[in-house]
């Protein structure tokens, strides 16, 4: 794809993921139903926590490509090195993670991840734009261009260590309201629930090592944009 093209491709996606998020952190408390507790605000939900991590990376894939269009190649280089880390470590494996993990629960039981009263105050075509266009989205961007891998070693520690920060939030805001920021966590016992965080770490492991078998597959070990 064209420098000019991807730049315009990219531009949109970080246009489109700034809109999402905007809109969905101008809910108003008031209007919140009951259950959805306020500690934390939005800040709590990985879905939202993924539309900020997309803005970024497409943010940052804006900048790499105006670089190189403007032939600030030494620059660029560093970009897009940052580009490429961000996106094999977080923004496929993350937004993969929400995409799949919310629509199999959400076709189990709803009320586990998104109450049914949360239909009156987020339109369904919000939902979707949080939960099922993302997905999409990485895979575009896999097809779109390749994306140089870290170390498998580094990429997972990396990975590894987002998750935890992400589950000690979690753990935290329990600790500090009693209530779990997602209704399917109180189900578990506490080995259970460990037994469910590691499990959940490990099948988000295997989005990441499916995005480098995709990019691998398409693009080879040797075609990187620069």
């Amino acid at each position: 794809m064209e420098t000019s093209t991807l730049a315009t491709y990219h531009c949109l996606a970080f246009a489109w993921y700034f809109f999402i998020a905007y809109s969905i952190t101008q809910v108003k408390a008031e209007e919140r139903p009951s259950e959805v507790f306020l500690y934390g605000g939005q800040w709590k939900y990985l879905t939202v926590l993924n539309l900020v991590l997309q803005a970024v990376f497409y943010g940052v894939s804006f900048l790499a490509d105006a670089l190189r269009l403007i032939k600030q190649l030494r620059c660029a280089k560093h970009v897009i090195s940052s580009r490429d880390l961000l996106f094999s470590v977080l923004a496929f494996p993350v937004s993969t993670f929400v995409s799949i993990s919310f629509w199999t629960l959400y076709s189990y039981n709803r009320e586990l991840v998104y109450p049914k009263s949360l239909d009156g105050v987020i339109p369904l075509w919000l939902n979707h734009a949080m939960h099922t266009a993302v997905l999409p989205f990485a895979v575009l961007e896999i097809l779109a261009l390749p994306h140089r891998y870290p170390a498998k070693k580094k990429g997972l520690v990396l990975l590894g260590f987002v998750a935890f920060l992400y589950i000690s939030w979690v753990l935290w805001i329990y600790s500090v309201t009693g209530e779990w920021v997602y209704p399917l966590f109180a189900l578990f016992s506490p080995a259970g629930l460990a037994a469910f965080f590691a499990g959940s770490v490990a099948i988000i492991i295997s989005f990441y090592n499916f995005g480098e078998f995709l990019n691998r597959m398409i693009w080879g070990e040797s075609k990187f944009c620069l």
